[in-house]
């Protein structure tokens, strides 16, 4: 497949034309036809069309208002979806990196989707490699195939080698033929998943539908249970039909899963809106429950780019800018170094031709170049480079004031991988200047009010990494480590040291993954921030990966979530978004499952005893909008700052249960005993709706909480509302409501406002109860 290009011309615009592209649907959100049938064709529509329909048949027509949540749900779910859809599938197409091909002899840029098979493909470090191919030419050109083969190291390329999508260069440069394109690439798939618009795991999702699934498992037996009870034990067929739909649909949290789309799809939007592409929605979860970030120095803390400050030789006789405008040259694709040092030497000297060179890794921390009868030279870390003497406790002292510091190096060759700096002669310290962000200091404060532990790692040295975060006012950032003494083999003892400090420097690509995992284990919930290509295999692991917009294509890929306009200013509205969303649907989901438990006690009773349904589905349609479907809109979208916890199924249950349980003891009550007069049958399910209304709402109350002037205007109008229903006649009328027999309505006051007391009391006792 080499052959497909003839010459280092790359192909022709003929050529181009006629080869096969690089068709690969982008997946960054569903299409608009899965997204309609996921909307439209539910199990619980199913079941609340088919309980419709009984009610259109045997039934008023009224009592059929229930129905129009199918409609409600589906448009709902369908439009604010779409809307996250749009926002996704714009930010995608932005966060997409082009690709540097060689076409009819010129290098240019194009998308990922006009690469065709046999472009010359050119790569550099942190280019990520999208489609399958064959080198062509190769400086030091090195790869990591981690996402593919699980190998930690980077794997040296040479003309001939094959390469594979779904890596990406981390040192060096070079070039390849594309020999398999679109869906014939070996890692398609891996890319696709990389921006794709799904739900992983979470406990939120999983807590929802486990709910969702028991209940429809109960739903069916309860159901017939009710339906035989109420047709054996009425003279009215049509009565015993709407007042078995009436339990069924009321069973069902029709607006649970909803509401919980919702939440997650409008944050997707909001954090859009802010130049935040949330790759994951479950990302938006993890986002609430972060309790440690690890921060990469350079390029989050610090602005891109640095400034080059001093150059201080450590002796004489040696041409020091020579040698440096020449290091900072021989990288066709220079790094921020390269570039500080290019501002100060623009041009390399006569004579200064690279034969041998060997790029920047963060794995090595030294680059440097062979220029024949000039002698090798090596720029990289002091503390990797010398061992002892002058220029080593020079370059100690300087870092300890947050600069960068760098040792110019002269020997007869280059190193050798793996050996030391023994045979190297130090010949200056360059000390760069970094760009402190002027968003970290405030930000910071954010995440330490918060409770958020902030980790610095990085690569550079642990004093002046330490420097720059006490002056950051990062919480004990004066206590640091050299990771180079940190122990491989024992990760508690790495998860100790962890917890202990808070500054890392000389920090390894595969330190990071194991700082990751180790926090993990001591039960932290990670986030890792990055932008290089040494962060990918730590931002992949970490139960929330955060990408830098102006980072590596690499560390984009693997990321849940990417700053695309890279203000470090962003994370605090991204955690808050996260805590928004798990706190508010915690909410809601006590709200829905609060009726469904009642639902639940009713139907039982009701069937167990054969009696009568205390009230038709109008009535539960009337109650459920003011105390539950209104409310569950504005609470599930309302800003909260609550630290997530787990836990989420077990404390809705605490609440739901004892809170439904009780509701539904109070309304058969009221139903009882309003059933032992003279009234008619409508008095009687008045009666029971009041009760229901007064419980359901002092339970909206309890979830309201802390009330704020908002939701006390929202509680307060729902129980407005419910008065002028009960006062105006074409109202009353409408919902089959008769609240003339004072004696019935004063008891079902009177026991609403018991039961109310005894819930308050029993959600106290259960620790749910937000304060």
């Amino acid at each position: 497949m080499v052959g497909l290009t003839s010459t280092v011309d790359g192909l022709t615009s003929a050529q181009v034309a006629a080869a096969k592209p690089n068709h690969v649907p982008r997946r960054s959100s569903r299409s608009f036809s899965a997204i309609i049938r996921s909307n439209v064709f539910t199990l619980f529509n199913l079941v609340i069309g088919v309980l419709w329909a009984l009610i259109l048949i045997f039934g008023e027509w009224q009592d059929g208002l229930f129905g129009l949540v199918i409609v409600a749900n589906a448009l709902i779910g369908i439009v604010q979806e779409l809307r996250a859809k749009r926002t996704l599938d714009k930010l995608a197409v932005i966060n997409e990196e082009p690709v540097r091909v060689r076409r009819d002899g010129a290098e240019r840029e194009i998308h990922p989707q006009d690469i065709v098979l046999g472009d010359l493909i050119l790569l550099g470090p942190g280019d990520r490699l999208l489609v399958d191919g064959d080198v062509i030419a190769s400086d030091g050109l090195e790869i990591d195939e981690s996402l593919l083969t699980g190998e930690a190291d980077p794997v040296h390329k040479q003309p001939g080698d094959h390469v594979l999508s779904g890596s990406f260069a981390v040192a060096g440069s070079g070039s390849f033929v594309a020999t398999k394109v679109g869906t014939d690439a070996y890692a398609v798939r891996l890319a696709e998943e990389a921006s794709k618009f799904h739900l992983a795991h979470s406990e939120l999702r999983e807590g929802v539908s486990n709910f969702i699934k028991y209940i429809t498992w109960l739903v069916v037996p309860i159901g017939a249970l009710l339906i035989y009870s109420q047709v054996s034990n009425s003279v009215d067929f049509r009565t015993a039909i709407t007042g078995a739909v009436a339990g069924i649909v009321t069973m069902i949290p029709e607006g649970l899963v909803l509401m919980t789309s919702i939440a997650f799809a409008v944050g997707v939007v909001r954090l859009g809106r802010r130049r935040c592409l949330v790759q994951e929605l479950p990302a938006i979860e993890g986002l609430a429950r972060v309790d440690v970030l690890c921060l990469d120095k350079t390029g989050t803390l610090t602005a891109g780019g640095m400034d080059l400050d001093q150059v201080l030789p450590l002796g004489d006789g040696h041409p020091v800018d020579d040698a440096l405008a020449a290091l900072s040259h021989a990288d066709s694709r220079p790094n921020a170094t390269a570039l500080a040092l290019q501002a100060r030497y623009p041009a390399p000297g006569d004579g200064w031709t690279a034969g041998q060179s060997v790029p920047f890794s963060s794995a090595r921390k030294w680059s440097g170049a062979d220029f024949g009868e000039r002698g090798a030279w090596v720029l990289g870390a002091p503390d990797v480079l010398l061992h002892a003497g002058d220029g080593y406790d020079r370059a100690a002292e300087l870092a300890t004031t947050g600069a960068r510091v760098l040792a110019l190096c002269r020997a007869d060759r280059l190193p050798a991988p793996g050996e030391d700096g023994a045979a190297l002669e130090p010949v200056a310290l360059v000390t760069l200047k970094q760009r402190v962000r002027p968003d970290a200091d405030e930000t910071l404060r954010y995440f330490a009010k918060q409770g958020v532990t902030v980790k610095v790692i990085s690569g550079d040295n642990p004093e002046a990494v330490a420097a720059i975060a006490t002056g950051l006012g990062i919480p004990d950032g004066h206590r640091f480590l050299d990771a180079r003494t940190l122990p491989d083999d024992d990760p508690d003892k790495l998860g100790e040291l962890l917890d202990g400090h808070t500054v890392f420097g000389r920090v390894t690509p595969q330190q990071k993954r194991k700082f990751v995992a180790a926090l993990q284990a001591r039960g932290h919930t990670v986030a890792m921030t990055g932008d290089g290509v040494n962060d990918v295999l730590a931002l992949k692991d970490a139960d929330l990966g955060i990408a830098m917009g102006a980072g590596s294509p690499a560390t984009k890929a693997v990321a849940q979530v990417v700053l695309l306009d890279n203000k470090f200013a962003t994370l605090p509205h991204v955690v808050g978004e996260g805590r928004r969303v798990l706190a508010n649907i915690e909410r809601v989901s006590n709200l829905f499952l609060t009726k469904t438990f009642y639902a639940i006690v009713l139907s039982l009773a009701v069937g167990v005893a054969g009696v009568m349904f205390p009230f038709a589905p109008r009535h539960s349609t009337l109650v459920n909008a003011l105390t539950i479907g209104i409310p569950a809109f504005f609470l599930a979208l309302a800003p909260t700052f609550e630290r997530a916890r787990p836990g989420f199924v077990r404390r809705v249950l605490r609440f739901a249960v004892p809170s439904g349980v009780l509701c539904a003891a109070a309304v058969l009550a009221s139903f009882w005993l309003a059933h032992k007069g003279t009234s008619t049958l409508i008095q009687d399910q008045t009666s029971a709706v009041i009760t229901l209304f007064l419980t359901t709402w002092w339970v909206l109350v309890l979830i309201a909480r802390p009330l704020t002037w908002w939701r006390v205007l929202l509680v307060g109008a729902m129980a407005v509302a419910f008065g002028i229903g009960l006062t105006l006649p074409f109202v009353r009328t409408f919902f089959a409501l008769e609240p003339g027999d004072l004696a019935n309505d004063l008891s079902a006051v009177g026991v609403a406002v018991v039961a109310s007391l005894v819930i308050s009391v029993a959600v106290k006792v259960a620790g749910t109860l937000r304060t």
